[in-house]
């Protein structure tokens, strides 16, 4: 019911910047929550950052003070802006909003495709 789309991942020298962009499209829903994980070859799925309706974001501790999240609620769209890039940032990237439709009584979590982040000299 809900489509995740990411975009904007790549290859970036340490110390560089990427900007990723995460699009929800669907018909009649409402997103609350959205975010940013990412997992790295032979690794879980870790938590990057969150960020609510209001605004308001949250953190990996790996990450605080490097990224930052956004989001356009009109746009139904989800960003992060990764600065100071490290090696150990490199993974796949996955969006994730949490959705119900318009007079729904659950919301359910729904995840992207991903987006590869490769940060190498």
């Amino acid at each position: 019911q809900v489509q995740l789309v990411e975009s904007g991942g790549g290859l970036v020298q340490p110390g560089g910047s990427l900007r990723l962009s995460c699009v929800a499209s669907g018909r009649d829903f409402s997103i609350n929550v959205m975010g940013w994980y990412r997992q790295a070859p032979g690794k879980q799925r870790e938590l990057v950052a969150l960020i609510g309706s209001g605004g308001s974001p949250n953190y990996a501790d790996s990450v605080k003070g490097r990224f930052t999240i956004s989001r356009d609620n009109a746009k139904n769209t989800v960003y992060l802006q990764m600065n100071s890039l490290r090696p150990e940032d490199t993974a796949v990237y996955y969006c994730r909003a949490d959705a119900q439709r318009v007079g729904g009584k659950w919301a359910y979590t729904y995840w992207g495709q991903g987006t590869q982040v490769t940060v190498s000299s």
